[in-house]
């Protein structure tokens, strides 16, 4: 970026931090005292220059430094240089800009950033010979012959008059040349002096170092970034009875990555465990500990725990990654059969249900104090989650900001989707419920991430199941068959009846030689035929390859080569065996 020359006096004046006015440059009094410093009022000239200087650099640094973006760090040097010390500023940046230190000094590539026009590179021949200036690692005056044609090269007419009416600084970053800078007047200004060169090697020193900050956060920032998306779903699973529609945002660019995450699991009798949280923070480190909260909750949901249990391990397990971290949780268990679902909270912002009428709760939980705190109890709390509601789960940065606290915020988020909701009385589609909370953080710039998950809670029609408790004896395999075929014939299912009940026969036989308890048979009609066999046995069934004289071990080989789908999940009170099968095309 560029600015034209500006006709005026002999001073110009900036504004300070403190919003006094400082004159700089060479039109400054230091200019008409440099041929009187051996009188008493040359030398207080001299010491007003020095002053001036002092006060336009430390204004200039705390302009150029504050900046965290290399493009706003470009725009305070321009601002700051012109037109108090000089008429233009052209930056000409390396590219690629180095990330660590090891890169060649002297740079191959230069590429314009503020001129008439960014992103054009130089020839190599004026890079190569500006490789003096870079070496020299000191600024110079535009007005020798060499240096003269450089610039006539790089900038064309906007080079200036000849003489030291230009000057070109090298960007020096951490033991490497980053760019150069030229600053230049008008011949309707006075020339640089030697005092100037100090100037501009000061305001070169500053602007580098605000750029090789930039460079790095930037980087850092993108590490993080990537690394929190990639410990993010990369898909939602499509569970039974629940549909799903997600939003993550990033904190704006000036802020650090932050920790939040959301989760959906799916779970042993077709329920759903819904999970979100927000680790405290904002770093890669932050970003690290969400994935290994993130992991181990995957991990705790397949024991099948309660919620509050949950939260205990997940709590235990966060004070062994250290006691700086701290992490809010809200894990959600829902159960489309009995439509109810049991929740517990770590100190989360409360969900939101949107019921089918068109009102809208927060819901009342217990908040429970965060993960990493240690010591506290966590509470599950039991609730109806009647089909058709709309279950919202959500971080803080959706409902607090600087300029709102955390109770403001969830009352206008309730006040905007309660009106979005009545206004859809068939019920708002997932999409729009999402993008409408959204809609509540404005257009300003954002100082954490927000993490979104919404739940259409559908449940399943009665109709669509069918459970039994069967005692474990030799027969009960035969009585699981009949009790299969006569639920297929009755859904009109009749090309799966074979099928399924030799797989029936072979699960329910196998949990037979193990379970000590009533045996669980649960036969379920979705988009596919899933059916589920539990019993009180905790060892998970593991397939294996029987040889020619073995009598057993070919069970699971069978499920295996006949469903479309199967597993073995270990459950607090045991274990279940389930398989599925695609229902015909007709």
């Amino acid at each position: 970026m560029t600015s034209p020359p500006r006709p005026g006096g002999p001073v110009f004046r900036i504004r300070s931090a403190g919003g006094r006015a400082v004159r700089t440059g060479a039109h400054s009094r230091h200019t008409a005292g440099a041929h009187t410093t051996g009188t008493a009022g040359g030398r207080a000239a001299a010491q007003r220059a020095r002053t001036d200087r002092l006060r336009f650099l430390d204004a200039s640094t705390r302009r150029i430094a504050r900046s965290m973006e290399l493009e706003e760090t470009l725009q305070q040097l321009t601002a700051v240089a012109v037109p108090a010390y000089a008429d233009r500023a052209h930056v000409f940046l390396r590219h690629p800009l180095p990330l660590a230190d090891g890169a060649p000094d002297t740079p191959t590539v230069l590429r314009a950033q503020h001129t008439a026009h960014p992103g054009d590179a130089l020839p190599p021949a004026v890079v190569r010979r500006l490789a003096g200036v870079l070496r020299g690692r000191r600024p110079v005056f535009g007005d020798d012959p060499a240096t003269s044609a450089v610039l006539a090269d790089m900038l064309g007419t906007a080079a200036g008059p000849p003489g030291r009416y230009s000057i070109v600084a090298p960007l020096l970053g951490r033991d490497q040349a980053l760019g150069v800078v030229v600053l230049t007047r008008g011949a309707h200004r006075p020339a640089f002096t030697d005092d100037d060169l100090l100037v501009a090697s000061q305001l070169a020193t500053l602007a580098a170092l605000g750029i090789d900050k930039a460079v790095r956060y930037g980087h850092e920032a993108s590490v993080a970034d990537a690394l929190q998306r990639t410990m993010l779903p990369q898909s939602l699973p499509e569970p039974t009875g629940v549909r799903l529609a997600t939003r993550y945002l990033p904190a704006s660019r000036t802020a650090q990555v932050g920790g939040d995450w959301y989760d959906a699991i799916p779970l042993p009798g077709s329920r759903v465990a819904l999970v979100i949280g927000d680790v405290m923070g904002h770093s890669v480190a932050s970003a690290a500990i969400m994935g290994q909260l993130r992991t181990i909750v995957q991990t705790l949901a397949g024991l099948d725990l309660p919620p509050a249990e949950i939260l205990h391990h997940l709590d235990e397990q966060a004070e062994r990654l250290g006691d700086q971290h701290m992490a809010t949780c809200l894990y959600v268990l829902y159960d489309p059969v009995r439509q109810r679902m049991l929740m517990a909270n770590a100190g989360h912002p409360p969900p939101l249900l949107l019921h089918p009428d068109g009102t809208t709760e927060l819901m009342g939980i217990p908040t429970g104090v965060p993960i990493g705190v240690g010591g506290c109890a966590f509470e599950s709390t039991e609730l109806p989650a009647p089909a058709g509601s709309t279950l919202m789960l959500y971080t803080d940065g959706l409902v607090e900001s600087r300029g709102s606290d955390l109770q403001t915020g969830v009352e206008r988020l309730v006040a905007r989707l309660a009106g979005h909701h009545a206004a859809h009385p068939a019920g708002a589609p997932l999409e729009s419920l999402c993008d409408e909370a959204l809609s509540t953080l404005g257009h300003g710039e954002r100082h954490d991430d927000v993490a979104l998950l919404a739940a259409r809670l559908e449940g399943v029609e009665p109709e669509t199941f069918t459970y039994w408790y069967l005692a474990p004896h030799p027969r009960t395999a035969g009585q699981a068959r009949r009790l299969a075929r006569r639920t297929l014939r009755r859904w009109q299912l009749e090309p799966l009846l074979e099928t399924t009940e030799l797989l029936v026969s072979e699960v329910v036989g196998n949990a037979v030689r193990f379970a000590t308890r009533p045996i669980s048979l649960r036969i379920l009609r979705t988009d596919v035929l899933r059916c589920e066999v539990g019993d009180d046995a905790p060892q998970v069934p593991r397939m294996r390859h029987a040889h020619l004289n073995d009598e057993g071990g070919r069970g699971l080989w069978l499920v295996d080569q006949l469903a479309d789908r199967w597993g073995a999940t270990r459950v607090s009170t045991g274990k279940v065996v389930w398989f599925e099968l695609d229902l015909p095309k007709d």
